[in-house]
């Protein structure tokens, strides 16, 4: 709801600041008062571009500003968190446009760009002016439409959850295609590898231990002959260590008794002796089990040139690590397998998705095809009320070759502004006051369903007066019940159904003439409508009609 609107320095306004009803709010006034102009202030803040000769004075800004309160509207909290803006109970959105032509935009204070601007206006501000392009011939309101009168919000619920997990099926089974294509692709490839690695049959830790047994036993003649002249020198040369030192224990021995140190010493001299035989032979069965086996080296030069041919190509430097390689190539070949049985349960619950998701869009289709009959009977009936005898509605609901987010259903309203029977899509023959009329027409007949922004009608009575005037005006009543109007008229009939009536007038300050506008009480209101049913100076018949329209 748009609860206030500040205007200074655009066009001929100076500075104006308009509080406004909740309901329905109607704009008076004489022509080129500048009611347009107030419109085209309100536009800014809803988006549109700067055009800089409104500027009134060159040297200071413009400031439109606007302030709206928009309470459970869950599409505008939801905007303002994705985009990062404040969200309170009241939304300040204000438009600065400075001299040089550059303008700049602000959502509380916060500063946004022109279309973030559009996109949260839209959810604000429904604002139908002559000859524009509204969002009546655009296919998505057109399918709301059906959809509020069908009342199936849980059906259409259900449907885009189904539709969504097909979608991500969908996307998760062409992923899985293209891993197949890949696996495909380097099937063989993995599988030489893995086939070279397996043959090679390679275990833990084998070529770091081959490579030490080959250095053993190609240095076995040199190791070989340093043992047993160690071990001849022990135990079996002319004078044998072990002996010698057996014999020196002897000659020591005999003096134990007379002094205190000795047997101390032959006690150290017996375990050097023990563990001097103890190394002998160790040193003798070291060597009987040190052979040179030719056989035995060349097989390990083959094992490990294998080896390190595998450590060159798959460039790592261990057993293990090659190993790892092996285990990892036989996963790949095994999920090549395993793959297909992967795409098949996919391609099986897409499937069942799809099923799903296409019985929920027919029973969307069946609603909504029973909701064409009665929107254009209603829809017609209402416009020969709004002073459009001779104009018809037609909706056309055709399927579409694929499922969408919204159905499977095109959904187009076709308009022949002259009993022709040649429909055509609204957009293309509808004038902008026959818009403005279907729109309020269909906009009334949904109002309970959809959460519909403020309205705004500019010049909407264009081309009726009379009965069709006053058809309009219990129209607009009726959906001001609800939502915030408003109508920029010339028609006393509409203007006798104000909620808060508005006028628009001119007024000369110094040299200058300037816009203003201001609230007009009862008897002021009574006086503008008598004005528009008589002229200038209203007669008491007029008077009195005007007062029977503001009292009913």
């Amino acid at each position: 709801m748009l609860k206030k609107l500040f205007i200074q320095n655009y066009a001929i306004i100076d500075e104006i600041e308009i509080d406004f009803s909740q309901k329905l709010n109607i704009i008076t006034g004489e022509t080129g008062a500048g009611k347009s102009i107030l419109m085209g202030a309100l536009s800014l803040i809803l988006g549109d571009r700067v055009d800089t000769s409104v500027l009134q004075s060159r040297d200071k800004k413009c400031y439109v500003e606007g302030t709206f309160e928009i309470g459970e509207k869950k599409a505008v909290k939801t905007f303002l968190r994705e985009q990062d803006l404040d969200v309170e109970e009241e939304l300040v959105i204000r438009r600065e446009i400075g001299s040089n032509g550059k303008s700049r935009a602000f959502v509380n204070d916060t500063p946004v760009n022109l279309e973030q601007l559009r996109q949260l206006s839209t959810m604000l501000v429904d604002l139908h002016r002559q000859f524009d392009t509204l969002e009546l011939g655009e296919s998505d309101f057109q399918r709301q439409v059906l959809d509020a009168l069908a009342g199936h919000a849980d059906v259409l619920q259900q449907y885009q959850g189904a539709y969504s997990q097909w979608q991500k099926a969908q996307q998760e089974l062409s992923q899985l295609q293209q891993q197949k294509d890949q696996f495909t692709k380097e099937y063989d490839y993995n599988k030489f590898l893995f086939d070279e690695l397996h043959e090679a049959a390679l275990k833990e830790n084998e070529l770091e231990e081959a490579d030490a047994t080959l250095k053993l036993l190609s240095n076995a003649e040199g190791i070989k002959t340093a043992l047993s002249k160690v071990g001849y020198e022990l135990s079996e040369g002319e004078s044998p260590m072990v002996q010698q030192l057996k014999t020196l224990y002897n000659q020591l021995g005999a003096f134990t008794d007379n002094h205190p140190a000795l047997p101390a010493l032959l006690q150290r001299m017996l375990s050097v002796q023990i563990e001097l035989q103890d190394i002998a032979d160790e040193v003798e069965r070291i060597n009987d089990q040190v052979q040179y086996d030719p056989r035995k080296i060349e097989q390990l030069n083959d094992r490990i040139s294998t080896g390190y041919k595998l450590l060159k190509k798959h460039g790592v430097h261990t057993t293990q690590e090659l190993l790892v390689i092996k285990d990892t190539l036989e996963q790949r070949l095994q999920a090549v397998l395993n793959i297909d049985e992967a795409i098949q349960t996919k391609e099986n619950a897409a499937q069942q998705l799809l099923q799903k998701a296409t019985e929920l869009a027919a029973r969307l289709t069946a609603n909504r095809v029973k909701q064409v009959k009665p929107l254009q009977d209603k829809v017609n009936k209402l416009l020969v009320q709004v002073g459009m005898p001779n104009a018809r509605l037609q909706v056309d609901v055709t399927p579409l070759a694929n499922l969408h987010m919204t159905g499977q259903d095109n959904i187009e309203f076709l308009f022949d502004a002259n009993k022709s029977n040649r429909f055509e899509p609204i957009r293309k023959v509808a004038s902008g006051g026959e818009l403005s009329r279907l729109m309020l027409c269909i906009k009334s007949l949904v109002a309970q369903s959809l959460d519909l922004p403020t309205l705004i009608f500019d010049e909407i009575d264009t081309g009726i007066s009379g009965e069709a005037a006053k058809q309009v005006a219990i129209i607009m009543k009726d959906l001001a019940r609800k939502r915030q109007v408003f109508s920029i008229t010339h028609q006393p009939q509409i203007a006798g159904k104000a909620d808060a009536h508005y006028f628009v007038y001119k007024d000369i300050k110094g040299n200058s003439i300037k816009t203003s506008i201001k609230l007009l009480s009862q008897e002021e209101r009574i006086t503008a409508i008598a004005k528009m049913l008589s002229g200038e100076k209203p007669t008491a018949a007029a008077l009195e009609n005007a007062r029977e329209m503001v009292m009913n």
